[in-house]
């Protein structure tokens, strides 16, 4: 069993391992920089594991910033029938892709 970790990061929970990427919010940094994740929920290595009250105190997952984009557009269609209205409305959510490399 490997080490892992659960972050918290834009109001979402990741599992995360060194090696992994991780498509998150959109973070400030730049593509190419490091990243410090502080908000860690849980420290697993083998047996040993560590939950945070709510964070991990003292723990830190860092990660290599590989690109910000943003995603495939997303279809929002309204509809009603018995007034024939319709909205059709597109959305591209901003992400950042991050290479972890330390837990």
């Amino acid at each position: 069993m490997s080490k892992f970790a659960i972050i918290e990061t834009g109001g979402k929970q990741y599992k995360v391992s060194s090696g992994t990427k991780v498509k998150v919010e959109k973070l400030n940094a730049e593509a190419g920089g490091v990243f410090s994740f502080d908000k860690v929920l849980l420290i697993a290595d083998g047996d040993k594991v560590q939950i945070g009250m709510p964070y991990v105190a003292d723990a830190k997952v860092e990660g290599k910033v590989i690109r910000q984009a943003r995603d495939k557009k997303k279809i929002v269609f309204k509809y009603h029938s018995k007034t024939r209205q319709k909205k059709k409305k597109g959305h591209r959510q901003s992400f950042t892709e991050v290479l972890i490399e330390r837990v």
